[in-house]
């Protein structure tokens, strides 16, 4: 693998994987630091059409994350708050449930950001709507995602 390869992307030649679950949410997503030598940061390219949301609103316990908005306008729902975003803003959240977030294209025309992240693992992430929990200790095939309603006991099944 060249220099080139391992230190540059371009998002205009990143393949896009679609992502749906309607009615609420749609994109499609590339990741940009795949593949690169980048070892504690993770971006990805991010496309939103109108009406649409990428993600269900979550937070991080290890992971911060950092957006940048590209084209198109939207919302950033964060902390219960909804804060318009355009153009040219960095968009910055901080580990820890005082920040769930997520992101919906309430414009007329495509949401496109980056999506950047410092990639701790192990990851906890908790999506207060729907109260799950995801643990994500490793590599792809080892997390698991469950209700905090059906936490098991610490002496669950022990003898």
């Amino acid at each position: 693998m060249s220099l080139r390869e391992k230190l540059i992307r371009n998002l205009h030649e990143l393949p896009l994987e679609a992502l749906e679950r309607l009615p609420l949410y749609r994109s499609r997503s590339g990741g940009v630091s795949e593949g690169t030598a980048a070892q504690q940061l993770g971006c990805a390219y991010d496309i939103v059409p109108p009406g649409k949301r990428s993600c269900p609103y979550h937070f991080h316990w290890a992971q911060e994350e950092l957006f940048v908005i590209l084209e198109g306008e939207g919302t950033l729902r964060v902390a219960e708050e909804m804060l318009p975003v355009k153009p040219g803003d960095v968009i910055f959240i901080p580990a820890g449930p005082e920040y769930p977030h997520h992101l919906i294209n309430t414009g007329t025309r495509d949401l496109k950001y980056l999506s950047v992240s410092t990639m701790q693992r192990p990851e906890v992430c908790e999506y207060p709507d729907s109260g799950k929990v995801g643990a994500f200790p490793g590599p792809p095939g080892t997390s698991f995602m469950q209700r905090r309603a059906d936490s098991l006991d610490y002496w669950d099944d022990e003898p």
